[in-house]
């Protein structure tokens, strides 16, 4: 059983010393969960003088090229480019509780042997997440939180398998997806702190929450394989 305040004590100790490296490895990870998208807002140096309303409509099938042209731009980045970026940002924070502070953790995705693995399974689980928000929100948030451990898995054992990440992170979230929920909440106050200060603030917390989830991740891991939902092995564990 883990709590909410030993999980943020102990990102807090983590965070004494580091923290400036947290921040940097946070905001990479802010940016590529964040829909960097390729915003091509297409402003050219043509000025388009239309006569009549109607002048409009001969732009539109333009301007919607344009923008499914961005719309794939965005997806493709964030598909070959954010997907791999977040493994390692999280295999950082995770690595970090360990003491192995070192921003080479952010390349450890773009290996030969693990970056194709790595690119299918996170499309995976975003395909599904997608699939259950177009079903209704509320199962699409809660599959959301039963998927939320697959790119930790995939920072431990990129090779484990797109269906095998999916099964262990919603065995691993069995029964904790409420309690989770509410380790989130907890950060609301930080969270509206940071959007008063026009959303900077949200920067400067953000290490903090990321090395509290990796702490979560850290402890749900431990409980799987005491119950013998995964091992040691299959998670490349060296030490427990």
């Amino acid at each position: 059983m883990w709590m909410r305040s030993e999980l943020k004590d102990r990102a807090k100790e983590v965070l004494k010393g580091t923290y400036w490296k947290a921040f940097l490895v946070s905001l990479i990870l802010s940016f590529v969960n964040g829909g960097s998208g390729g915003s091509s807002g297409g402003s050219g140096a043509n000025t388009v003088h239309v006569s009549s309303g109607e002048g409009w409509y001969t732009l539109l099938p333009a301007l919607i090229f344009i923008g499914l042209i961005a719309v794939a731009i965005g997806l493709l980045l964030r598909i070959f480019l954010g997907y791999p970026i977040e493994v390692s940002a999280r295999r950082y924070f995770v690595q970090a509780a360990k003491g192995e502070v070192t921003l080479h953790h952010l390349g450890y995705s773009f290996k030969r042997d693990r970056y194709i693995s790595i690119v299918g399974a996170m499309l995976y689980k975003g395909v599904l997440i997608f699939l259950w928000f177009l079903l209704l929100i509320i199962p699409g948030i809660v599959k959301a939180y039963a998927y939320s451990m697959v790119p930790y898995i995939l920072s431990n054992n990129p090779n484990i398998g797109y269906k095998r990440a999916i099964q262990l992170s919603k065995q691993m979230t069995n029964g904790e997806k409420m309690n989770i929920f509410i380790l989130d909440l907890s950060f609301i106050g930080w969270f509206l702190l940071g959007v008063l200060t026009f959303g900077i603030g949200l920067l400067f917390v953000m290490p903090y929450y990321n090395a509290t989830k990796a702490e979560l991740y850290i402890a749900l891991r431990h409980i799987a394989v005491e119950n013998g939902l995964s091992s040691r092995e299959e998670l490349n564990l060296t030490s427990m």
